[in-house]
Formats: C-alpha cells, structure tokens, sequence
C-alpha cells in the first residue's frame, strides 16, 4: 500500500468540543504522570480525555525495546520515581474513576521488570479509589514467573498482555519479544490466579470483585499478517486461557515507523469478532480505532455485569 494513500473515511477522527480535555490534561501535568494516550499517539487520545479518563504509563517514558510500530520514545530509562504510584492514585481520584487502566514502558534494565513498581500502584489505587476496578496492561517481565506473581498478588480485576501481531511478523514487528512466550505469561496468570483463587489465599488475586483476575490479549491488523494467521492466534490465545480480546487497526506513528500495508474493512473486525465469540472469548471488542484500553471498563462491564 503506497504511504501517501489516504485514510478511509472509517478512520477519521473528529476532536470533541468539550472543556474537559483541558482539565484532564492539565491535571497529568501537574503530578507530572505519563500517558499512553499521548506517548503511543493514540487516535482516541481527544474523546477519552475528552469523556474525563486516561490510561496511565508507569516507569517513566522511556522504552527499553525498539518495536517497529510503537511511538513511544526509547532510550536509556531514569531510575524509578518512587512518588508515582501515589499520583497516579490520586489523579484516578480526582477524575472519579471507576475503571482505572495502568500500563508501563518495557523496562529491561530491572531485575523484576517494574513488577513491584506495578504492584505498588495497584495497592495505592486500591486506597484512594477502593471502589474502582484496576486493569493492568504489563509488558512480558522477561517471562519471570516470579515477577509475574508479584502484579497477580496485588490483586488486578484484569491482567492484560498484547500478544500484538502473528508469530511470523515478530522478528519485524517486536524483535526483542517472544510469541510463545507472551502466551506463556496469560498461561501462568491465569493457572496462577485461578489456583490462589480455588485455594482462597489471604490477599489473592480477587481483588474487589471477589474473583480471580480476567486475562486479556489484545492484536493490531494491517501490517501483512493474514485472517488464518489471526484466527490461529485467537485460538492459542483461548488455549492459553485468555478471557478478553481486542483487535484494532495499526496507523503508521511516523514515517520511521513500520509501514501499513493494509487498512482493513469494518466489516473484516466484524468477521474476526464473529469468530472470538465463537471461540468461547468472554469479551471481544473489534474495530478500526479499537485499543487495549479504549472503552476497557465497558468491556469489562459487559462481562461482569
């Protein structure tokens, strides 16, 4: 597909008139928080800050790995800012959150991948939002089982782990990740979860909904993989165990970014949401201008109504 072509029509994006935008804006400024929203450049940034949210980014905003698709700056990290869990806490408070999103950059240089950092945060949520619902999106912790258990053992309502594109695009797409590995880590919160749960352990993993954490994946299209090669990771993504999907459209952050070779129909997300819920997903959640963390607390309703 030529990189001059323009966007189709179900892509576009009009920014809500509405003060709130400016609100949310200026308080992530003043406690000085991080955005996934504006560091990946997300399309959807203008109508959820515009709808009062935000998906935070913890372990500050620079990356340790260099994929082909993300905007988010890499580089060499500064040490952990020990005060962020605290203001992300009380910036959930202040929007009135009742679904609060964290996710990270990928930091490497840690031993434990961020994971006590993570943990950290969901504990000081639980604090200053206790009624809320905490989703966590990490990155693969190196695959460390026991950095894993501890984010599982703060207790998230939603694990989440974007296997992001097939097995084949990996070496392209996510040089420093791992297929196989990802699936690993849903496996391992999953079995890990669902033992403590069935073991009813004090402090588990049933955090505020008196259940074992939900898993959820999430894969972006357009960047040459085929509809077998992405029903095939929907059904490891089932065998792994993982309760939520969302499928988006990849949009070229820049021209150093890796290239869209595909805008795909509406009407294909429909076909691929079909054949989720056929799979026996609990959640599926399809379309051009879907994200992880777009509308995460509808997803979640929907499933736990």
């Amino acid at each position: 597909m030529s990189e001059l072509m323009r966007k189709p029509d179900w892509l576009k994006v009009s920014l809500p008139a509405n003060g709130e935008l400016g609100r949310v804006r200026g308080l992530l400024r003043g406690l000085e928080l991080h955005t996934v929203c504006q560091s990946a450049m997300c399309p959807n940034l203008g109508h959820c800050f515009a709808s009062g949210t935000a998906t935070f980014m913890i372990l500050g905003d620079l990356c340790t790995r260099v994929c082909g698709f993300c905007a988010v700056a890499k580089g060499r990290p500064a040490p952990l800012d020990s005060g962020e869990p605290e203001r992300v806490a009380e910036a959930a408070r202040q929007l009135g959150l009742s679904h609060v999103v964290v996710t990270s950059v990928t930091r490497d240089d840690l031993p434990d991948g961020g994971a006590a950092h993570f943990a950290t945060t969901i504990e000081a949520l639980r604090r200053a939002v206790p009624g809320a619902s905490i989703e966590v999106l990490i990155p693969d912790l190196r695959g460390d089982p026991t950095a894993l258990e501890a984010v599982l053992a703060a207790g998230p309502t939603v694990l989440n782990h974007n296997v992001e594109t097939v097995p084949r695009l990996y070496p392209r797409v996510r040089p420093q990740a791992d297929y196989r590995r990802s699936l690993e880590v849903l496996r391992r919160a999953k079995g890990w979860a669902a033992g403590r749960a069935a073991g009813g352990a004090p402090g588990g993993v049933a955090g505020t909904s008196g259940r074992a954490p939900l898993t959820k994946s999430g894969l972006m299209v357009g960047l040459g993989e085929t509809p077998a090669e992405v029903s095939a990771v929907m059904e490891d993504l089932r065998q792994a165990g993982c309760d939520l999907l969302t499928i988006g459209q990849y949009l070229r952050p820049s021209r150093h970014h890796l290239p869209v070779e595909e805008y795909v129909p509406p009407e294909v997300f429909e076909q691929y949401q079909r054949r989720g819920e056929a799979l026996g997903f609990a959640g599926v959640f399809a379309g051009p201008l879907v994200r992880s963390s777009f509308h995460a607390g509808e997803v979640l309703r929907g499933v736990n109504p």
